[in-house]
């Protein structure tokens, strides 16, 4: 897909479909995503899966598109714990026009399905794993932090390199206490378990 380019507008949204600034899209995101930052859009960005437009001087511009797109990546990785690659393939199958399935709460992965198989995961679905890079866009930790949480037990790469849903799971709450002064130090003796999380 050609990178789009202009754009003007305050960054406020208009009915008129006026381009929104980066801060007016995190608004808009905070109330169904509190945990996103700009970074995160940025990343987001990085990996391909949204394309803003950019004015003349280089500042993004986001269209309402834009922020469903973000709002539906946002939404699955919360959700649904899927890597960027797969949630990326099935963004080209909506853009096909094509329908994309989920599992539910209580399906199992092997029910994630589309009409292409290009859809699928690669890897067995019980074994669907994240990247470190996703496991920071999910937690909205830095690499020092990861780094830190793994020094100290709280959570550890598979054999693989990748993490699980139960680690997205460990790592969002690590976060969520860091914001209320717990260090991960103080947390080396607390039991983390999916019945805690």
């Amino acid at each position: 897909m050609p990178r789009r380019t202009g754009g003007a507008g305050d960054g406020t949204a208009t009915a008129d479909g006026a381009l929104l600034s980066i801060g007016a899209v995190l608004s808009r995101l905070r109330d169904e995503f509190p945990e996103v930052t700009i970074s995160k859009i940025r990343f987001l960005e990085a990996e391909g899966l949204v394309e803003p437009q950019r004015t003349p001087s280089g500042y993004r511009k986001f269209t309402a598109g834009d922020v469903e797109r973000l709002a539906y990546v946002l939404r699955v990785q919360r959700d649904h714990y899927l890597p960027l690659r797969v949630i990326r393939e099935q963004l080209d199958a909506l853009d096909r026009g094509e329908r994309v399935t989920l599992p539910g709460p209580t399906e199992p992965r092997e029910a994630l399905d589309g009409p292409e198989p290009a859809v699928l995961p690669e890897e067995p679905p019980e074994e669907l794993r994240i990247g470190r890079e996703e496991l920071l866009a999910a937690t909205g930790a830095d690499g020092a932090e990861l780094e830190q949480w793994e020094s100290y037990g709280l959570v550890e790469a598979g054999r693989d390199g990748g993490y699980d849903a139960e680690t997205v799971n460990i790592g969002r709450l690590i976060a969520d206490l860091g914001r209320y002064g717990l260090e991960p130090r103080h947390l080396r003796a607390v039991p983390f378990s999916p019945s805690f999380c």
